[in-house]
C-alpha cells in the first residue's frame, strides 16, 4: 500500500474514470444514471474510497458492464488460462464479501466464473438495473448457507444446491448461517 492507497482501490478508481470518460459521461451524468453521489464517485476515482458491492453494481449498471467485465482491466485479447495467483480478488469493505474472478478475462466466452466467500450475517441486495436483458446466472453453493430472494420467492440453498436465475430482476444474497458461505457464480452474458 503506497501513501495509504490500496493498489486495487486505485485501479478500481482509475477504471471507473476511464470507463466514464470513454462513454463521454461527466461525474454528474454518471451520478444521475447510477444513483451514486457525484462526491462519492469522485472519491472512488481518486482511490480515496472503496466502493461497496451494491455501489459498484450500480456504477457498473450505469456503465453497461457486468462486475466481471469491470474487473477485466485489460482490453486486449487474453490468455485462455487463468492462474489462481493472477486472478483479481476484491473484497467489499462493507460486508467482507470476497469476489475472485476465476475465468480468464478478455476471451470470446459469454460465460464468466466467479468464486465468492460470503461472511456470516452478510446481506447484499442487487437492484434490477445491474444486468442487461438476457443475462442469467447459476449460483452453486459449496459450503455454508445461502438464502436467495428473487422477487418475493425465497430459496434456502444447502451445500451442493445450484440456483438458476435471470439477473435482469433484483435479487438478494443473504447468509443466515454462522459460517461463511462459499459458492460459485456462473454468469452467462447472453447473446451478443
Amino acid at each position: 500500500m503506497e501513501n495509504g492507497i490500496d493498489p486495487l482501490e486505485s485501479a478500481i478508481g482509475e477504471r471507473v474514470r476511464l470507463l466514464r470518460s470513454a462513454r463521454g459521461l461527466t461525474l454528474d451524468d454518471l451520478a444521475g444514471a447510477s444513483g451514486v453521489s457525484r462526491a462519492m464517485i469522485s472519491r472512488i476515482e481518486r482511490g480515496e474510497a472503496s466502493p461497496t458491492a451494491q455501489l459498484l453494481a450500480r456504477l457498473c449498471a450505469a456503465l453497461d458492464l457486468t462486475l466481471s467485465a469491470f474487473f477485466a482491466f485489460s482490453g486486449e485479447a487474453g490468455d485462455p488460462l487463468s492462474r489462481r495467483e493472477d486472478q483479481v480478488v476484491w473484497r467489499d469493505p462493507e460486508t467482507g464479501y470476497q469476489r475472485r474472478a476465476v475465468s480468464a478475462p478478455n476471451t470470446a466466452s459469454r460465460v464468466e466464473v466467479i468464486e465468492v466467500t460470503f461472511p456470516p450475517g452478510a446481506r447484499i441486495a442487487y437492484p434490477p438495473e445491474t444486468a442487461r436483458a438476457g443475462m442469467t446466472q447459476h449460483v452453486w453453493l459449496f459450503s455454508g448457507r445461502l438464502r436467495m430472494t428473487l422477487r418475493e420467492t425465497v430459496h434456502d440453498l444447502r451445500p451442493g444446491d445450484c440456483l438458476y436465475m435471470s439477473i435482469t430482476e433484483g435479487h438478494v444474497f443473504d447468509n443466515p448461517g454462522d459460517a461463511p458461505a462459499h459458492y460459485a457464480v456462473v454468469l452467462d452474458r447472453g447473446r451478443p
